[in-house]
């Protein structure tokens, strides 16, 4: 099985003296946990290839929860061939006259495949609901239709992992206003983000509906607290490993083989453009 109890030891959560408030985690402590789990994750990487494992993980929450961040952490030491993103845009005129998960179903995973969605099927629950984009009833049908499509999804073999970040009220303001503030990151801000900004317990309710509908023993939601977003990078990469009956593989021991002899290649006297050395 898997390493379930696989965790980030310096990740667990620690209050600052007399105030309440966790401490935020240090950059060389989540670097470090982040090595260790990197490597289970190319374990479970190749678990998955040589088992035709078939993975959905689905990433949902609040904006500036930090469903990107996790991702990046969660994929940038993997093979892009295996770990497979998927965030669609807005629906087309075309994909707005089908059935509503129609549009997803191309980008479940195949054997061998572990397919990660930032946002997913659930927009018809949140963003959908809350901005009008779908009437009430059109919702209520979709939490009813949500559990039996994922139980098929399940009983095809698919291991379906649903995440929910959540982020306070504080923490989302201060996010939105450093996108605000810093050039680096003022193309993440949309006009969305700062509707969404202003319907905060329209959202809540619309989690909490959500959360009750399609929650199931074969699809439940994971809640991870995110204001901490190094502790929850690892909290989930942790619970993922966790959740995966894996079992790394054997691999043999490599030798770089001698390289081969020059014999009469003699290096080029062509021109070359080299790039400048500004650095």
């Amino acid at each position: 099985m898997g390493k379930k109890d696989q965790t980030a030891g310096s990740g667990s959560q620690t209050k600052a003296s007399g105030s309440g408030q966790i401490q935020k985690m240090k950059r060389k402590d989540y670097e470090r946990e982040l090595r260790v789990l990197h490597a289970e994750l190319v374990a479970v990487q190749e678990w998955v290839k040589s088992a035709g494992a078939k993975i959905c993980i689905v990433f949902e929450g609040r904006d500036t929860a930090g469903k990107g961040g996790t991702i990046k952490a969660l994929t940038e030491r993997v093979s892009p061939r295996v770990f497979r993103v998927v965030a669609l845009p807005a629906p087309t005129d075309r994909e707005k006259s089908q059935m509503y998960v129609q549009r997803y179903l191309a980008h479940f995973p195949a054997a061998g495949e572990v397919v990660i969605f930032d946002r997913s099927w659930y927009n018809r629950a949140g963003v959908e609901r809350v901005m009008g984009f779908c009437t009430p009833e059109e919702t209520q049908r979709f939490l009813e239709l949500a559990p039996p499509v994922e139980k098929a999804m399940v009983d095809s073999g698919i291991i379906l992992l649903k995440y929910w970040l959540d982020v306070s009220p504080d923490e989302q303001t201060r996010r939105l206003q450093s996108r605000i503030d810093d050039p680096r990151k003022i193309w993440k801000l949309t006009d969305m983000d700062l509707l969404s900004y202003q319907r905060w317990f329209d959202y809540s309710r619309a989690r909490d509906d959500m959360f009750a509908a399609t929650d199931t023993a074969w699809g439940p939601w994971w809640i991870a607290h995110s204001d901490d977003k190094k502790r929850a990078r690892l909290n989930i990469i942790s619970h993922i490993l966790g959740s995966l009956p894996y079992d790394p593989i054997e691999r043999p021991d490599v030798v770089l083989p001698e390289r081969q002899q020059p014999g009469d290649f003699r290096e080029s006297n062509t021109p070359t453009r080299l790039v400048p050395a500004r650095f």
